[in-house]
């Protein structure tokens, strides 16, 4: 999936609300979206932000029929991490930090 395809799709999903998070360790430092430390709209501004080198795609380590997507970019003078993949309707993240 191109990025400007997955940008779009994120925010979408962001901006309507269709969002869930994957289940993992240390979720209050790994997913700071899931635990309220930032906000919607914080990380959509990132994610408009990013440009395509700062961008890449893998298959999910449980089935690599699921592209995951990652964007780490530069916000505010910090490096953000940011890892989803979509499971309609849901974008789901597995992480937002920095």
């Amino acid at each position: 999936m191109a990025f400007k395809k997955a940008k779009k799709q994120v925010i979408h999903c962001l901006q309507n609300g269709n969002v869930s998070h994957e289940t993992r360790g240390n979720i209050d430092i790994k997913n700071l979206l899931a635990t309220g430390a930032v906000a919607i709209d914080e990380v959509i501004s990132i994610i408009l932000r990013a440009k395509g080198g700062d961008y890449s795609c893998s298959p999910h380590h449980f089935d690599s029929n699921v592209p995951v997507h990652l964007i780490k970019t530069i916000n505010r003078g910090k490096t953000w991490y940011i890892k989803w993949y979509i499971l309609d309707p849901d974008a789901v993240f597995i992480s937002v930090h920095n």
